[in-house]
């Protein structure tokens, strides 16, 4: 009986956690785990794919960049993957690389791609107030998130919903995508269906300065940025209060209209301020 194809996986965050996990459990010939050194700056609320891998006896590489004179005659002689799998992996895949499967390689996104390509997709959603997002399975190109899409997986987004209620909605429909296409991955006979260009935005990773609140936007808006960078991001924040930097962290929008300034308090009890348009309840927040 011939050796499964062998698989190098490129993962990191929850999503490649739980990936990688779905592919220990179905008894997939993993031979190499590529993933990043955690960022001490950053708060992580995800579990560790490095360990996950070690715990399973896999080789684990953190390599700061994929330079091609330091991996590729390693990665064709020593690793062989037959399929390329990508999830949540944080850099960009050499065109080099990806020629090397010969089975293919494959990224799963945080979106209902075409749309929200990019870093953050999600919080890029939210921030958006849309009311759905979802997980792609596709094939990667030399462009990010433009390969052909292999499955894909809607998932809801409730207009109180932060950003990581919805991720873990994600994450669930990520398995769920990797799951049904497995099979057909390891027989190189997934399907592929191209992409609408027509229908797709591109959006850049995001910055804790990205969290300032701009009152002049309407209440919804707001609303929505706070719930797109509350906890475990680092939140959204003012310095047109008096008492100081204020981060806020769970917000409600107020029916009806207000004639004061934006980013005028108009109620200590309960905490609200005035929007460009309607005003802001903040249900949870903290003086800095």
């Amino acid at each position: 009986m011939s050796e499964s194809p062998r698989i190098a996986v490129f993962a990191y965050s929850d999503v490649g956690h739980a990936c990688l996990s779905l592919l220990l459990e179905r008894g997939a010939n993993v031979v190499a785990v590529f993933t990043h050194e955690d960022n001490p700056n950053e708060q992580q609320w995800f579990p560790s794919v490095a360990q996950l891998a070690e715990g399973a006896d896999l080789q684990v590489f953190k390599p700061e960049k994929l330079r091609r004179v330091d991996w590729e005659a390693r990665i064709r002689e020593e690793i062989r993957p037959d399929l390329v799998l990508s999830f949540y992996y944080r850099n960009m895949i050499p065109s080099w690389l990806l020629a090397v499967p010969p089975l293919g390689a494959f990224n799963m996104h945080g979106s209902y791609l075409p749309r929200y390509r990019g870093r953050a997709p999600v919080n890029w959603a939210v921030l958006h107030g849309e009311t759905q997002t979802g997980a792609t399975l596709h094939v990667m190109v030399k462009e990010p998130d433009a390969g052909d899409i292999v499955d894909q997986e809607a998932v809801p987004i409730g207009p109180d919903d932060p950003a990581i209620a919805v991720m873990q909605r994600v994450k669930q429909a990520a398995v769920t995508v990797l799951g049904r296409q497995l099979d057909a991955l390891l027989a190189g006979t997934a399907p592929r269906q191209p992409q609408n260009e027509a229908e797709a935005t591109y959006f850049g990773g995001r910055k804790p300065e990205d969290g300032r609140i701009d009152w002049s936007r309407p209440a919804k808006e707001v609303h929505n940025l706070i719930r797109a960078v509350t906890h475990p991001y680092p939140g959204a924040f003012t310095d047109e209060i008096e008492e100081g930097r204020l981060l806020v962290w769970r917000s409600r929008v107020v029916d009806g209209a207000s004639s004061a300034a934006p980013g005028t308090v108009v109620s200590r009890e309960p905490f609200t301020i005035a929007c460009g348009e309607g005003c802001l309840e903040l249900l949870e927040f903290e003086w800095m």
